[in-house]
């Protein structure tokens, strides 16, 4: 969870979110990255599918499904 505040704290408070907005954004990326970490994906792994062009449903598909991805 860190990693999250790490980042949110280099960018993302000037997002143009409203501050309810981004506590939302902010809770939502949280429970990703721990699904994330039960299923064995790293945060640095889930950026580099991303990167890739995974989309983030795609990307919560491939979580939900345990890593194992299914098109």
């Amino acid at each position: 969870m860190s990693e999250i505040r790490t980042v949110w704290d280099e960018g993302m408070s000037d997002c143009g979110l409203t501050p309810e907005q981004q506590q939302v954004l902010k809770r939502a990326l949280a429970k990703m990255v721990v699904l994330g970490e039960r299923v064995g994906v790293s945060t640095d792994q889930m950026i580099l599918l991303l990167e890739s062009g995974l989309t983030m449903p795609e990307l919560l598909k491939y979580l939900a499904s345990g890593g194992a991805y299914a098109a």
